[in-house]
């Protein structure tokens, strides 16, 4: 890109897990004041390769130049010290601290060897003001939106003034508003000198952000492109070879009039208890609920489940309602839910594939109490098949997978129990383009067979993939609602941010 040498290098990486190859002979180089997206399919080897960077991991060959000097970190402290900082995908922040403590931990500022409580708030409130956030930095982190925890986790990360800064899915969670705010903030911070890392499935950020973009395949780097030399077309078939995004033609649905199914009626939740709910979705259609970060999609679909106490109103499914609201009850009923952060609330890690995909279905078809393992195997069999779960090992630890492997256990946890109704809080979060395809094609299989599917996305263009009609909800209830055939990026966007422009909001949703 430049005459000036590179501030950090790889060269010949490689690094084993169990004999399997996660990275084999990796060379790139990355300059101070660039943007280097590194993309791949679930299990390329980006998570391993940015690990070893910033310290994680140890690499098992090959070495890490930083400013034209040979390193080997013995940990993360000794990488940050570096001026290398990494922002993971699943977040890492201590629930028990509000912001600025978790913005200064391990760097707190003291006066006569006392905490000096002042310093950190207005130290933190610099680095939250400058990621957008509009927050106190006494706000506890236990009572954020995963969203919001991921814009907390990058003000970390520049508060470490990195001379490289790695971002791993940094917009997984965030709406459209906070994904352009962030990506403008990572141009900033690349005119500034800084060199950004930049590890995302979601292709078009890459088209709009990235200087250079590296692709991996199979641990092992296949392709490079230069801004100008970059295509769509180009980078999917490095990706992936021959798997396409699916056409949506192709998967919708025919049955646009059959009966509604999931019906609510009156819905205050917890997050709003001012704002009244009315929805409907038909039996064999996909909704998608788009909207800013905080605007009540997530609480929304906890309230339908039972996660969340609903202050008022009522759930109906198939005419009948869903009472009481708690989600033993709301599962034996045939709602099912795959919430948005699978680590926390969608999977037992320690425990193996097996016991994660079958654990909702084994237990409506034990016989007085005892597992029929024979169809246990046999039906997570069908699942690990059916999702191209990678590798297909039913007995592997959970915590050992991919993050796009791990999102599709969750998913079979609840396609196996053949739902009336699906709950998605961002489906494809930290999925590949390949796995995204084949996920939506999963989804619309559901929905064809009856299902009722409410799916939360922040992606605009996924919501257009995906979804039949789109439902934009803004600061606790419905500002509008489109049929996709109407729907357009800038209506979605213009609702979800500034409303309908009238003042009030749809009460009513396509009864």
């Amino acid at each position: 890109m430049t005459d000036a040498a590179p501030i950090l290098r790889c060269r010949g990486l490689g690094k084993r897990f169990a004999g399997v190859h996660a990275l084999r002979s990796v060379d790139i180089d990355f300059y101070a004041g660039e943007v280097v997206a590194v993309v791949g399919a679930n299990g390329a080897g980006m998570s391993t390769l940015m690990k070893i960077l910033a310290g994680v991991l140890t690499p098992d060959s090959g070495e890490v130049f930083l400013s034209g000097q040979s390193v080997r970190f013995a940990g993360v402290r000794d990488a940050v010290r570096a001026g290398i900082a990494l922002v993971h995908q699943e977040l890492n922040l201590a629930d028990n601290l509000d912001i600025a403590g978790n913005i200064a931990l391990g760097r707190e500022p003291n006066r006569f060897g006392f905490l000096d409580r002042q310093a950190m708030q207005s130290q933190a409130r610099e680095w939250i003001e400058r990621v957008g956030l509009d927050l106190s930095p006494a706000s506890d982190v236990s009572t954020l939106s995963i969203g919001r925890r991921q814009m907390v986790e990058i003000a970390k990360a520049l508060s470490l003034r990195a001379k490289v800064l790695i971002l791993d899915e940094p917009t997984s969670s965030l709406s459209m508003g906070e994904t352009s705010r962030l990506l403008a903030l990572i141009r900033t911070l690349a005119n500034q000198g800084v060199a950004v890392v930049y590890i995302t499935h979601r292709l078009n950020e890459v088209l709009d952000c990235a200087d250079r973009t590296v692709v991996l395949r199979d641990g092992a780097q296949v392709a490079e492109f230069t801004r100008d030399q970059l295509t769509r077309d180009k980078l999917v078939g490095a990706m992936v070879g021959t798997i396409h995004e699916s056409q949506r033609a192709e998967m919708q649905s025919t049955d646009t009039k059959s009966k509604a199914r999931l019906v609510v009626r009156g819905l205050l939740t917890q997050a709003h208890p001012k704002s009244t709910i009315n929805l409907t979705v038909r039996k064999g259609e996909i909704v998608g609920l788009a909207g800013l970060v905080g605007a009540g999609r997530t609480e929304l679909l906890q309230s339908i489940f039972g996660v969340d106490r609903r202050v008022g109103g009522d759930v109906f499914l198939d005419g009948q309602v869903v009472a009481p609201n708690d989600p033993v009850t709301a599962a034996r009923r045939g709602i099912a839910m795959v919430p948005e952060d699978r680590q926390r609330d969608g999977l037992m890690l320690e425990d193996s594939v097996r016991i994660n995909s079958s654990v909702v279905k084994i237990a409506r078809e034990a016989i007085a109490g005892f597992i029929r393992r024979g169809a246990e195997r046999t039906g997570v069999a069908r699942m690990i098949d059916l999702m191209k779960i990678h590798p297909a090992l039913p007995e592997r630890q959970v915590a050992l997978f991919s993050g796009g492997n791990q999102q599709k256990v969750v998913l079979a946890k609840w396609l196996s129990t053949e739902p009336s109704v699906l709950l998605l809080d961002e489906p494809s979060r930290g999925v590949d383009v390949g796995a995204r395809a084949e996920i939506h094609a999963l989804i619309r299989q559901a929905a064809n067979r009856g299902a009722s599917v409410l799916c939360s996305i922040s992606d605009t263009e996924e919501l257009l993939l995906l979804c039949d009609r789109v439902v934009v909800v803004r600061e606790g209830r419905i500002e509008g609602e489109m049929n996709i055939a109407d729907a357009t990026e800038e209506a979605i966007t213009r609702l979800a941010v500034v409303g309908s422009g009238d003042g009030t909001s749809q009460s009513e949703v396509a009864a």
